[in-house]
């Protein structure tokens, strides 16, 4: 399953189900099939995954390490991150499917 995020003033984020959990998870939204993040909701949400950021970046980077294509969450959530700053600017929501 894929998390299709859409917005008006962005491209779509597309992730994987379990990297789309994660960061639904992080800002704190249930990771239902469908979804909205408001704009007034969005300071929070990019305060939240810059801080999730930061303190994965702090760790050891072979503690709890999983193997995989060695993309941290920086990687995966900087276009999703770009997208709520857009669309706060813009006054947008942001919406997902799967």
């Amino acid at each position: 399953m894929l998390y299709k995020f859409k917005s008006k003033d962005a491209g779509d984020v597309i992730m994987l189900e379990a990297n789309g959990r994660k960061v639904l998870e992080i800002i704190g939204k249930d990771a239902g099939p469908k979804g909205i993040i408001l704009p007034e909701q969005m300071p929070a949400a990019i305060a939240a995954l810059q801080a999730a950021i930061a303190h994965e970046e702090s760790q050891d980077p072979d503690e709890g390490a999983v193997p995989g294509d060695g993309l941290g969450l920086r990687q995966r959530a900087m276009p999703f991150i770009d997208m709520l700053q857009r669309n706060h600017k813009g006054g947008h929501e942001v919406v997902w499917g799967v």
